[in-house]
């Protein structure tokens, strides 16, 4: 076998499109109705093409081995509306919440995506702007593209586009690799527990059109204080889209999650979240203090506010560009720290490619 047979992409093994395509393979119009057709028993990834489109459904991917693969990620795009205080049924209170509003989750290990988009098309920009009391206002407005569920694990995200506003990509997955792509948003919109290594990705911040200082959260980590890695971007390009002021976006804040205990239900005290920032440039809009406090409840019902320093672990090593400044506000790691926090070591010795 050549070289260059050896690094050919493998043969799909079923298809999606919008359009009937001559081909012997099995065909769907739905990404939901490709994945529910996958053989219990199958050896290998099995390898879903989905054509150029926009795919409107909420895809849940729950086997492992699957590799869904767009042609183009400009052009194949999986789209859905969902937010976190919208009801589940209108004869209901119920809402949704956060964790069930994802475009795409993925509850198994050994996911792959690669060249499409994913969105969270809930129109976040006009519900900010309406009046407090017009009656189409809504409130919890948190919309996931993409989840990474508890029991995920090695989850490959290659070449592709996340598009939201608050809350974009939920991380609660064991290991994530994002290679090359995008990801956008404005409130928290990288959040979550899990560990996800972020290697030249751009991170565009949008604009608010409300509030003033910092309105803006890269990152908002949960990560638990027995483990070691939490969001950690390398090489990547933090950019904004037009109107985002400057100094406006701060690069993370600590979460620690309303959790029940068998004393009360409050700010869980073993969340001290972690993001590292390494080589990444850093535009105007980012903050001079770099990071944000972020409140929670306490045991007894008071609200406390989490510090940067303190509260979580956030750091940033040879960040460069116009918005990466030198201040006690912002942690930086030694040459010999850095070397705790290379790809082998997040990942855990997991090689995605």
């Amino acid at each position: 076998m050549s070289c260059a047979e050896a690094t050919q992409k493998p043969e799909a093994n079923a298809l999606v499109s919008q359009v009937t395509l001559d081909s012997p393979l099995p065909q769907y119009t739905r990404v939901t109705d490709a994945i529910n057709a996958i053989p219990t028993q199958h050896s290998g990834m099995w390898v879903i093409e989905v054509q150029p489109g926009i795919y409107q459904e909420s895809v849940v991917i729950q086997t492992p081995n699957v590799h869904l693969r767009g042609l183009e990620r400009k052009t194949t795009k999986i789209v859905f509306s969902r937010y976190a205080g919208q009801v589940i049924h209108p004869d209901t209170d119920e809402v949704f919440g956060t964790r069930r509003t994802a475009t795409v989750e993925i509850t198994a290990s050994n996911v792959h995506l690669s060249n499409l988009s994913i969105l969270n098309s809930f129109d976040y920009p006009a519900n900010e702007i309406r009046a407090k009391d017009d009656l189409n206002r809504v409130s919890g407005t948190q919309a996931v593209a993409l989840k990474t569920a508890v029991t995920a694990d090695k989850t490959l995200l290659d070449n592709i586009e996340l598009w939201g506003y608050q809350d974009t990509l939920y991380l609660k997955g064991n290991r994530a690799y994002m290679k090359g792509g995008l990801v956008a948003g404005h409130i928290d919109f990288i959040f979550g527990g899990g560990t996800a290594f972020f290697d030249s990705v751009d991170i565009v911040s949008r604009k608010r059109h409300t509030g003033k200082g910092v309105t803006g959260y890269i990152t908002a980590p949960s990560t638990l204080n027995t483990r070691p890695f939490g969001f950690v971007f390398f090489n990547c390009n933090l950019a904004r889209e037009a109107g985002v002021p400057n100094h406006s976006v701060a690069l993370g804040r600590p979460w620690h999650p309303t959790t029940a205990f068998t004393d009360g239900k409050y700010a869980s005290p073993y969340a001290i979240g972690h993001s590292l920032y390494i080589n990444t440039y850093m535009d105007t809009h980012i903050s001079t203090s770099g990071w944000s406090s972020m409140s929670g409840k306490t045991k007894e019902g008071s609200k406390k506010y989490f510090s940067p320093l303190t509260d979580a672990r956030f750091a940033e090593f040879k960040s460069h560009g116009p918005g990466a400044l030198e201040n006690e506000a912002r942690p930086t790691l030694t040459d010999v720290e850095s070397l705790f926090y290379n790809k082998a070591a997040i990942l855990q010795n997991w090689h995605p490619m």
